[in-house]
């Protein structure tokens, strides 16, 4: 029977469930002042999840999860031989991905402040890298999505569920 695991304490899931209904409004909401305000939140709290994570609780700090090279290679052999590790925290691959979504919301909030300063006024390269960037989070975040879900399905951890509760299911983690 497999037991119930703590994995994400409530800043995490709050900061995780805000910013993720912040990125849906603002790539497909209207591009307006509350577009810009609700940019500037979500870098906010991207900011403010970076800080967690080296203050905050066990399985919320970097050294829990932060997806160094063995890591990563130990967890891809274990997928490749189709017994995925388990993790108390995100798996490595998962660590990655957090990671790059943090800096893609960090850079179009850098590049939607850009488009707004006086000394860009014309300009459109800051317009262009704020478009490439909404396009790469776009894909990122369904790559994120499908990743959970197939994740949960394969390993019954029930990994979307734990970013509600805070717990999932599993079997004793690696780390």
């Amino acid at each position: 029977m497999p037991m119930r695991v703590k994995t994400w304490d409530i800043w995490v899931r709050l900061t995780h469930w805000t910013v993720a209904g912040i990125v849906v409004w603002n790539l497909f909401g209207p591009t307006d002042a509350t577009h810009r305000l609700l940019g500037y939140v979500a870098a906010g709290l991207v900011i403010a999840r970076i800080v967690w994570g080296f203050v905050g609780s066990a399985n919320a700090r970097f050294s829990a999860w932060w997806p160094t090279p063995a890591r990563l290679r130990t967890y891809v052999r274990s997928l490749a031989a189709g017994r995925p590790e388990h993790h108390r925290s995100h798996n490595p691959l998962g660590g990655l991905m957090a990671l790059f979504l943090w800096f893609l919301i960090l850079a179009l909030g850098v590049s939607g402040w850009l488009m707004r300063l006086d000394a860009f006024w014309g300009e459109d390269w800051p317009q262009e890298i704020h478009t490439w960037l909404s396009l790469i989070i776009e894909v990122c975040v369904c790559v994120h999505v499908a990743a959970a879900v197939l994740m949960t399905l394969w390993t019954r951890e029930g990994l979307i569920r734990a970013m509600v509760t805070g717990y999932k299911r599993g079997e004793k983690a690696s780390d």
